[in-house]
């Protein structure tokens, strides 16, 4: 039997809600996890204790909303291995990380010609920023060819990683796949011509252990909110050494040493990449639900995930006319599929009926839709609240949504 790491009913209060009548079944957390208490709570005390702007002035209550927002940095720099807080940067998400990475770094790296290795699989913000320092720059997108099953081997990597490589972009896990991508092996073969490896850890970091140095990462990008942290949030991780090199993308207010009417230099890492004021009660918010996930434990995190996503691998794969994308094993937390005849937002619509919240759509990946041969498709994904019973309910919701459509 799966059952919740957690006291899901105490922890995570919107889980107790019926929906049309229903007990409430959150199968959307790839898309955002939810939020327990004790981030709520930490966020809440900022607001209601020590609110104030940060690296400012050097009253009290800056001096404690500096102290706790350093402390959130130190949290997530420590739960990814990084040597250093300073090689976190906070940003607002997944999504402006790379993008920094593809303005900050790429415009300074790439050329003409040179070459910028991607998969099919990748989440819009893993490919459109890619795609436009390629337009910019003239340098060449080349894709790793995936296996029938929506796999990236090792042979496929060599194939298209080689001399004029400067940088590999992948997913470590897919968001509608489920597929786990050889990070290490890719990082491994981009370094010996001399390129870099960006990871997007937006679906990994939440259900794994992440240690940079092991993926050989010179560049994560991972979001708060789908780690039971807040919206607004999120983390772009670099090599010291790299970011020392990579150019600012926002410029403004503490992101400066020196200013004068026609010149101006830069703060040292990471204060150059975070100009303006951050999202504080954000990083708190993060720094709580790290500590929180740190709680119940990175590996039976890591082992339940899989443990949910393979059990509803299997149950939806032994459904008759259903559709299931993605390999067997391992398989993550998400799982895709189509039930034959029905759109999957009209599957989407049923299954809110009956209480089961899940995503239906391209889900950020059309390029992989294109690959699959579908327009889109339903996703239910898992997390530390979820239990084998919700895997029950997710297959009778897809029985109750054929009878629907049959009749």
């Amino acid at each position: 039997m799966i059952n919740p790491l957690v006291d899901a009913a105490h922890d995570f209060p919107i889980l107790n809600r019926s929906m049309h009548g229903h007990r409430l079944v959150w199968l959307d957390s790839a898309a955002t996890s939810q939020k327990p208490e004790p981030v709520v709570e930490a966020m809440d005390r900022f607001y209601h204790e020590s609110n104030a702007n940060v690296l400012r002035s050097v009253h009290t209550l800056a001096d404690e909303a500096t102290t706790a927002f350093h402390g959130a940095r130190f949290k997530a720099a420590r739960f990814i291995q990084a040597d250093r807080p300073e090689e976190v940067i906070f940003t607002r998400g997944t999504t402006e990380s790379l993008n920094m990475v593809a303005r900050g770094y790429g415009d300074l790296v790439v050329k003409t010609d040179d070459e910028i290795v991607l998969s099919p699989m990748e989440h819009h913000s893993n490919l459109i920023p890619w795609q436009q320092l390629a337009k910019r720059t003239g340098a060449k997108l080349r894709y790793v060819e995936l296996s029938p099953d929506g796999v990236i081997r090792p042979e496929a990597l060599a194939a298209v990683i080689g001399p004029r490589t400067r940088i590999v972009a992948l997913s470590r896990i897919s968001n509608v796949l489920g597929t786990i991508n050889p990070i290490a092996e890719a990082a491994e073969m981009v370094h010996k011509h001399g390129g870099i490896m960006v990871v997007d850890g937006a679906q990994s970091v939440p259900h794994e252990s992440t240690d940079v140095h092991q993926l050989g990462a010179d560049f994560l990008a991972f979001s708060g909110h789908k780690m039971c942290g807040p919206t607004g949030i999120g983390v772009l991780y670099g090599r010291m050494d790299l970011l020392e090199t990579m150019e600012p993308v926002m410029y403004g207010g503490e992101m400066i040493s020196y200013v004068d009417q026609e010149t101006a230099t830069w703060a040292e890492v990471p204060q150059k990449f975070e100009g303006g004021t951050p999202n504080i009660a954000g990083a708190i918010g993060l720094g709580a639900a790290i500590d929180y996930l740190a709680g119940v434990g990175m590996d039976a995190i890591h082992e339940h995930s899989r443990a949910l996503g393979e059990l509803a691998f299997d149950t939806l794969k032994s459904l008759e006319g259903v559709s299931v994308y993605g390999p067997a094993r391992p398989h993550a937390a998400a799982v895709a599929f189509n039930i034959d005849g029905v759109h999957p937002h009209d599957v989407a619509q049923v299954f809110d009926s009956l209480g089961v919240a899940i995503r239906a759509g391209h889900h950020c990946a059309q390029p992989l839709m294109h690959w699959l041969g579908v327009g889109s498709t339903a996703r239910a994904s898992f997390y530390l609240y979820n239990s084998q019973d919700d895997v029950a309910v997710l297959k009778q919701a897809i029985l109750e949504t054929k009878r629907f459509f049959q009749r």
